[in-house]
């Protein structure tokens, strides 16, 4: 496995979503799996690498969860203000790894992917590390895609052989991302992951395929299939 530095990477959870669509009464990346959050299994899974010297959680003024978590409390583990929108929440995190000068490279995680496998972020770091942009997790598209119009009518079939789901983490290097996003987000560009801010710049990430069990935790019925790929413990 390559080596990135002595520093190591730091690892940024934007925390900060209400998680709206899970109709539940505190925000999604509180609720349990077994006896931890899911914001704790995703930390605890950051943690966990050997190369992972830090994470850096995005968390909401005032959230009155947080500060219950053991991961609170963890020495590697640093809190700092969320956004609006999950690209303020990267980019103040990204302010905080700058100032600091914690590393030169960073990984943005979402907090409500708790089931990712370690043999995922080795493999990320290898190929990110030596690619001249980053790279982040993806799996190829697998079912047929439909373009829908105004009525939600098929409008068309999408050909499906170049289309890929992205993922978490996604990993770049701090300064290039920090400016990069700055820029993008003064500029009003629609930022929907790490990787579109690159894209927006005209760079391209690599994709690097990792397993499809690294869901996000959106609606209700995925609490119960993340805790079902927890129980299996795969790395």
């Amino acid at each position: 496995m390559t080596a990135i530095t002595t520093q190591g990477i730091v690892a940024i959870v934007p925390a900060a979503g209400v998680g709206s669509r899970m109709k539940a009464n505190k925000p999604k990346q509180y609720l349990m799996i077994g006896q931890k959050t899911v914001l704790e299994h995703t930390v605890d899974k950051l943690l966990a690498h050997q190369q992972i010297s830090q994470v850096v959680v995005a968390i909401t003024e005032g959230d009155p969860y947080f500060p219950e978590l053991s991961i609170a409390a963890h020495p590697q583990v640093v809190r700092v203000s969320g956004g609006k929108e999950r690209a303020d929440s990267v980019l103040s995190a990204l302010r905080y790894v700058a100032e600091q000068k914690l590393s030169k490279w960073v990984m943005v995680h979402d907090a409500a992917r708790p089931c990712l496998r370690a043999s995922d972020l080795d493999t990320l770091i290898e190929v990110a590390s030596v690619h001249p942009v980053g790279g982040i997790l993806a799996t190829p598209v697998r079912d047929t895609m439909k373009r829908a119009n105004g009525n939600h009518d098929i409008d068309h079939t999408v050909e499906r052989s170049d289309l890929w789901h992205a993922l978490t983490p996604q990993m770049f290097k701090a300064e290039q991302l920090v400016e990069t996003l700055s820029k993008a987000l003064a500029a009003g560009a629609i930022i929907t992951d790490e990787a579109s801010a690159l894209e927006w710049a005209g760079f391209q990430p690599a994709l690097v395929q990792g397993a499809a069990d690294n869901i996000k935790i959106t609606q209700p019925e995925d609490l119960a299939l993340a805790e079902f790929y927890l129980q299996r413990n795969i790395g």
